[in-house]
């Protein structure tokens, strides 16, 4: 809203008014204001939940040796981060560009789809939102996303082309912004994937299904990313730290998708309008750190579902608008290894059972649950194929070290652009 009362006043030479028509003055002012309202709101919905007995319920000894020590710790805090990213949103960024709009309805609606599981947990039953209905609302979110990417006149893109001049290499970009189905695969040199070329086959009809694999595709990125979030938020800190290194990485990358000098530096993509996904990441980040001022351990609040489903789904969203889905399995490996360590534990248990064994791949799953399995803890007849590590750390060790591996798959996945 402010951009546009700025933009407005400019044409009257108040002084200062240009500033608005700057992405990185824009995309600051989000940062600031985002942390601000995130510290700021924190305090006094911390109070507030505490006032009426909002908390989390003491959790599983066998799951958590440190449950005990969280009995009674609010819980809910994704509405902080919620309002700290939509706020700086609204006031500062373009709120007719496409990708903005999609941008607030991820957050808005994982964020309620999330808001409902944390509250049939805490006043119905504590299993929560069934599975499948929290795989429902991500699905159609995904049809949403992809859908609105195929048929919007807004959601375009400028290809880039390598051409030879005068025995040198440069990158122009076609005249006219397109439609299109072309992705980026990483490591590889003229690296674009176009999903038509996938179904070839299909003659005549080619083009439409090039845009359903995307849509597809784009339904399992959100899926699956949101889900690896919501995995991942485990410990004090764990999935807001890992979340804020990813948007830094992601931060990146759209900036440089949306600028088409640098576009053309680095031979990816130019995706005219973008650069808003810039405002939206600044924000997003900031409320993250925000929040870490009373999630890091020992945590003083929890982000339930309300934050982490909408977490994911924001990171995957991002991800696909300036088509670099591919590279999630990189940026987010720690979400990815997550969800992969679930599957697989479910997978070898029932293998096992069918032979009338106790068989599991970790100690425990996901995956960041088997370094803080106590000694004993693990019934006698359990046979673990992968017993690592032997004693138990502490906590806080463990979500460093996972912010640690955030940091450097974060940095692997922005030098793509030059790695080829």
């Amino acid at each position: 809203m402010l951009y546009y009362l700025f933009r407005y006043l400019e044409q009257f030479g108040i002084q200062g008014a240009h500033l608005w028509s700057y992405i990185s003055f824009r995309a600051i002012l989000a940062l600031i204001l985002s942390l601000v309202i995130s510290i700021w709101m924190g305090e006094y919905f911390i109070k507030w939940m505490r006032r009426h007995n909002v908390s989390e319920a003491q959790r599983d000894y066998a799951i958590d040796p440190y449950g005990q020590q969280k009995k009674g710790v609010p819980t809910m805090g994704g509405v902080v981060i919620l309002v700290a990213i939509i706020i700086p949103c609204l006031l500062f960024g373009r709120l007719r560009n496409i990708y903005m709009i999609l941008m607030l309805v991820t957050t808005v609606w994982l964020g309620a789809i999330g808001f409902l599981d944390d509250y049939i947990k805490m006043k119905i039953s504590k299993d929560g939102l069934r599975p499948i209905y929290k795989l429902i609302g991500q699905s159609l979110l995904g049809l949403t996303i992809g859908l609105t990417l195929w048929l919007s006149p807004d959601a375009v893109i400028r290809e880039n082309v390598s051409v030879k001049r005068q025995g040198t290499e440069t990158v122009i970009y076609k005249s006219e912004p397109v439609k299109s189905t072309v992705t980026t695969i990483p490591f590889v040199k003229d690296n674009n994937l176009d999903y038509t070329s996938i179904v070839s086959f299909c003659g005549k009809y080619k083009y439409a299904m090039g845009w359903l694999v995307f849509v597809i595709m784009t339904t399992i990125v959100v899926t699956a990313v949101s889900n690896g979030s919501n995995l991942n938020d485990g410990m004090d800190g764990m999935c807001a730290g890992n979340a804020a290194i990813i948007g830094v990485a992601l931060g990146i990358l759209a900036y440089v998708s949306s600028n088409i000098g640098y576009a053309s530096y680095f031979d990816i993509m130019y995706i005219p309008g973008s650069q808003e996904l810039v405002i939206f990441i600044c924000a997003f980040v900031g409320a993250l750190i925000g929040f870490l001022w009373y999630n890091a351990y020992p945590a003083q609040i929890f982000m339930g579902d309300t934050g982490s489903l909408a977490i994911g789904g924001i990171i995957g969203v991002t991800a696909v608008i300036i088509h670099k889905e591919l590279l999630i399995p990189v940026l987010c490996f720690v979400f990815f290894m997550e969800s992969v360590s679930v599957l697989l534990q479910v997978r070898v248990a029932k293998f096992g059972n069918k032979r009338g064994k106790k068989l599991r791949l970790f100690k425990r799953a996901p995956i960041h649950d088997a370094f803080r399995i106590l000694p004993g803890q693990l019934a006698n007849d359990v046979k673990v194929i992968f017993n690592w590590p032997r004693g138990c750390w502490l906590e806080s060790k463990i979500t460093t070290r996972f912010w640690i591996t955030t940091i450097l798959m974060a940095a692997l996945a922005i030098i793509t652009l030059k790695i080829r």
